[in-house]
């Protein structure tokens, strides 16, 4: 569904099929596999955080030492050592903690950095059909909110969780160097933590979750709203969509208060604990003194041990606040680099290969394909070999986006090397829906689509350019090279003079370094599209798709863009689903659709002369043509799917 047609409807977008999220096994893997190159780094923390603590724990050593000093009445120049020791403990705990906490940062940034890359690398090569079902809303949140909180918890959480780590276990330790009974004290406290800790985290984790997509359906609302805002307001539908944003605005903030409410009863279960496990060690200490088992500064110290524990055991468990939400947003964003379950998140059709450009609609569409040769197919599909050299070959495909209401049956098309080809039909045939998967943005549900093998192992075997065009902010060079990142000013200049775009790039300001996109010079709608047929040109795929890429220009600059994209496809198998007739006419050869089949295939004149689907087709457009009171008729309505 389109951003238009959900503003209007208001559709729900729980009833989306959301992107995966891992499971937390899948995300520890993940998490190893992305810390593997930076063990040497991960080892240093360690070191440097384990010495910073050991050196830490001297200061109630030296301080229950300074307490016996004075319970046994030695002269005051006995204290100046202690003293002196205390300084330098200080000195170098904070050195090597300095260093330790910046080593964990170098680490935790480094993972997020190649996290990042990851995800907008699989983002990219997720297929279209996927993130339409899921809509922008879900991806936005993962980028953006997950993104930011993973981040957070990696600069703030992940350092003081590490430092209070260390801190707890060593501490404890240093009790049962002591005396082995103040640590079996300060122990009776943990069933009270540990109690806490399980009843947070099993609170928590779902609690985070369902917040996450409480937050991406609002996004998604807003979204939608705002982009069908003209059609909110011409069908006066503002109240209704006031009240769905209000509605999952809610929500979210229910969700949000939900979980302020968990960390205050998560605080009060926390100082229950503290206050038992001191209780604890003061008794202790008394009686082993009592006792004569210890002395009076050897209790202080177990005493101030425990009472140092307070700050490092609040924090980490405190801390789990953070953890659960990073992780809940981490499960969220390694579901799109690693899949759910441990197998790659989806890529695109033909998909794989690391060193192609990944498609977008304005680059032209790329779809990587490895081996250009092999098809991308259904698994019980028997593979064709009779495909000629160098053609591209669809094969019994069928296919639906929706079980049960199939958009393509049974389509059979070979384009043979070097092969204009239009596809024609009314609005809902399946054009689009085909070119798509000849172009590899969709899978057919079955059957197999074979592609040309490309002459150079760095080209792409199929370029898609669409109506939908995107400029990116930048300058104009840079926009270009998305085709072709090794592409010389004198290869774009060429490109451009292909499809008649060098003179008004010239023309500019800066000529190529002209900073275009938002909040640059403003390109008009024919001009941008001879950016994409450059780009073509720049990618010199084998086979090329043009999908209504004239459709947006206008009528007074079509005839411009319908020359440059026949220069520019020139000696390339080239599929047009055409917008207009007069490009039918020009092609070498037409292939009529209705109702997701092949009805016709011909020359333009044989298949007037056949008196079928097109002679119709032509005959009315022909009518309308000629009578000067009515514009003239196109074959399908501009819109970006035929389903």
């Amino acid at each position: 569904m389109s951003a238009e047609a959900a503003a209007v409807t208001g559709e729900s977008t729980t009833a989306r099929e959301l992107l995966p999220t891992a499971t937390p096994a899948r995300t520890r893997a993940a998490l190893r596999e992305l810390i593997r190159p930076y063990r040497r780094t991960a080892v240093a923390c360690f070191a440097t955080m384990t010495a910073a603590t050991v050196v830490g724990l001297l200061v109630q050593r030296l301080l229950g030492h300074m307490v016996d000093l004075v319970a046994d009445r030695r002269p005051p120049g006995d204290l100046t050592l202690p003293v002196v020791l205390l300084v330098v403990v200080a000195l170098v705990q904070g050195g090597t903690t300095a260093l330790g906490l910046s080593l964990v940062s170098q680490l935790g940034e480094s993972v997020l950095a190649r996290l990042r890359e990851r995800f907008v690398d699989r983002a990219l090569r997720l297929p279209l059909a996927q993130v339409e079902k899921a809509g922008t809303g879900d991806l936005s949140a993962r980028v953006t909110r997950d993104v930011a909180r993973v981040g957070e918890a990696v600069r703030s959480a992940l350092p003081e969780l590490v430092r209070s780590v260390l801190a707890i276990v060593l501490t404890l330790g240093a009790m049962a160097a002591l005396d082995w009974r103040f640590l079996l004290a300060a122990l009776a406290a943990v069933p009270v933590q540990a109690h806490t800790a399980r009843w947070y985290v099993r609170s928590a984790v779902p609690l985070y979750a369902r917040e996450r997509i409480a937050t991406g359906a609002q996004q998604q609302q807003l979204l939608d709203t705002i982009a069908g805002a003209g059609t909110v307001r011409a069908y006066r539908l503002e109240e209704r969509h006031t009240a769905h944003v209000t509605e999952r605005s809610s929500a979210a903030v229910g969700m949000t208060m939900r979980g302020i409410k968990l960390v205050l009863r998560f605080y009060n279960r926390l100082h229950v604990a503290e206050y038992t496990g001191l209780a604890a060690v003061l008794v202790t200490g008394f009686l082993l003194v009592r006792a004569g088992s210890v002395s009076i500064g050897t209790a202080t110290a177990a005493a101030l041990y425990f009472h140092s524990l307070f700050a490092p055991v609040n924090s980490a468990l405190v801390l789990l606040d953070d953890a659960q939400t990073a992780t809940a947003a981490l499960n969220r964003l390694v579901g799109v680099t690693h899949g759910p379950a441990g197998e790659p998140a989806p890529a695109a059709p033909g998909s794989g290969s690391d060193t192609s450009t990944p498609g977008t609609p304005n680059t032209p569409d790329i779809p990587e394909t490895p081996d250009p040769s092999v098809p991308y197919d259904a698994p019980d599909t028997p593979d064709t070999s009779d495909t000629a050299p160098g053609a591209v070959t669809v094969s019994g495909v069928h296919h639906a986006y929706e079980p049960g209401r199939p958009v393509l049956v049974d389509v059979h098309l070979t384009l043979r090397p070097g092969e204009r080809v239009a596809l024609v039909g009314p609005s809902g045939a399946g054009k689009t829906t085909l070119a798509k998967l000849i172009a590899g943005v969709h899978r057919p549900t079955s059957g197999s689509v074979r592609l040309p093998r490309g002459e150079a192992t760095d080209r792409p075997s199929v370029a898609l350019v669409t109506q939908e065009t995107h400029v990116f902010a930048g300058p104009l060079a840079e926009d270009l090279r998305l085709a072709r990142d090794a592409a010389g000013d004198d290869e774009l200049r060429a490109a451009l003079a292909t499809v008649d775009a060098l003179d008004w790039v010239e023309a500019l300001p800066d000529g190529l370094a002209t900073v275009v996109g938002e909040g640059g010079h403003r390109l008009t709608p024919a001009q941008v599209q001879q950016l994409a047929l450059a780009r073509l040109v720049l990618a010199d795929p084998p086979v090329a798709v043009l999908d209504e890429a004239t459709a947006e220009a206008g009528s007074t600059g079509a005839r411009l863009l319908e020359r440059a994209a026949a220069r520019a496809v020139e000696g390339r198998i080239t599929l047009v689903v055409a917008h207009r007739l007069t490009q039918a006419a020009a092609a070498d050869r037409i292939v009529v659709m209705e109702d997701g089949r092949i009805v016709e295939s011909g020359h333009h004149d044989e298949l007037c002369a056949a008196g079928g689907t097109y002679a119709s087709l032509w005959q009315a457009w022909s009518g309308t043509r000629a009578n000067p009171g009515h514009p003239p008729h196109t074959t399908t309505a501009p819109t970006p799917k035929d389903h």
